[in-house]
């Protein structure tokens, strides 16, 4: 059964940072894309930022480019989010998520993402 378990969500100053972590089992981990997305209350799921299976490549959503900064260690079967410069407008649920691909370069899934976290809950005070 695969598990992607969120952590390191919390309250913080705008301006201030938070680390994100997301621990994946029950699946081969260096076979997955992985990435984060997040919902804010009222508004569509939005994406924020895939890795590659190699790290090779990362990928980012306008949005949070040059602020946040995903990474995977493969050995700990471990995602990353470390965010930075964070806004009150990046206050949402982040769920870790996972994709199967052979091209250990790609950082987008063909078609809906295979697994999801549970989220959790950042929230950015003005």
């Amino acid at each position: 059964q695969v598990q992607l378990v969120e952590s390191g969500g919390g309250l913080v100053q705008a301006g201030g940072s938070l680390r994100l972590s997301c621990a994946a089992s029950g699946l081969t981990f260096t076979n997955y894309i992985m990435g984060w997305f997040r919902q804010a209350p009222g508004k569509e799921r939005e994406f924020v930022a895939a890795i590659a299976r190699n790290a090779g490549r990362t990928d980012y959503a306008d949005s949070v480019k040059g602020r946040f900064t995903v990474s995977r260690d493969n050995a700990k079967n471990t995602v990353y989010l470390q965010m930075s410069s964070l806004k009150p407008e990046d206050t949402a649920v982040y769920h870790c998520v996972a994709d199967f691909r052979f091209n250990v370069e790609d950082t987008t899934p063909l078609g809906p993402w295979d697994y999801w976290g549970q989220g959790t809950q950042v929230t950015v005070s003005s």
